[in-house]
């Protein structure tokens, strides 16, 4: 497939390098991203990836970003357009102004509750109903353990809808050896089911 215009979305559950993992992945396949990045996953972030990025300020955030990207071999990043979560003028608002897919990765339990009863509070909540109503691709990465009796409702009440719950639980029979090869089993499994190539070095049967 060729260039494709894909949502992308990090909340505050553990697990940011999912979503940064798979983000570097798009752009490596030269894909238009739009990136929304919540509060909480801000806090995330800088928990987990020691990532600061600024708030108020979508140049500086920019910047950050790319820095990062750069330091994974991502050397082109104008694909990426960033959009506060309060700002209601995003195309992605929209169901004319929508891009054809959208992934939340990772997806917390609050995101995934407000996105099954259509809260839409916020751009994140609302570009996934747009999803919804419009019957494009939306993918779901949950990542929290246990999951309660709330939590497995809400994700069934998604799936009957046709939305991907795709956890992020990455396999062992590729017997990865580092981090990034948990890490992209996830992004790969995810890439395919954007219809987008991928290596297939992870694929079944084992290749090791």
């Amino acid at each position: 497939m060729g260039t494709q215009h894909i949502t992308l979305a990090l909340t505050g559950a553990s697990g940011a390098r999912y979503g940064l993992r798979l983000l570097r992945a798009l752009l490596l396949q030269q894909q238009e991203v739009d990136l929304l990045i919540s509060a909480a996953a801000r806090v995330v972030l800088r928990q987990e990836c020691d990532l600061h990025l600024p708030e108020g300020d979508p140049l500086a955030l920019r910047e950050e970003l790319g820095r990062v990207l750069q330091a994974e071999g991502v050397e082109e990043w104008s694909g990426v357009r960033y959009y506060a979560t309060d700002d209601w003028y995003a195309p992605i608002a929209s169901g004319s102004g929508a891009g054809r897919a959208m992934v939340i990765c990772p997806c917390s339990m609050g995101s995934l509750a407000a996105i099954a009863h259509g809260m839409s509070d916020n751009l994140l909540e609302r570009a996934a109903d747009v999803m919804i109503k419009e019957r494009r691709p939306l993918i779901l990465v949950p990542r929290e353990s246990p999951f309660s009796v709330i939590h497995l409702q809400n994700m069934l009440t998604l799936a009957q809808m046709g939305v991907t719950i795709l956890p992020a639980a990455p396999g062992f029979y590729h017997r990865p050896t580092t981090v990034e090869a948990l890490l992209d089993f996830v992004v790969e499994r995810i890439l395919s089911h954007l219809g987008l190539a991928s290596s297939g070095a992870l694929g079944w049967p084992p290749t090791v």
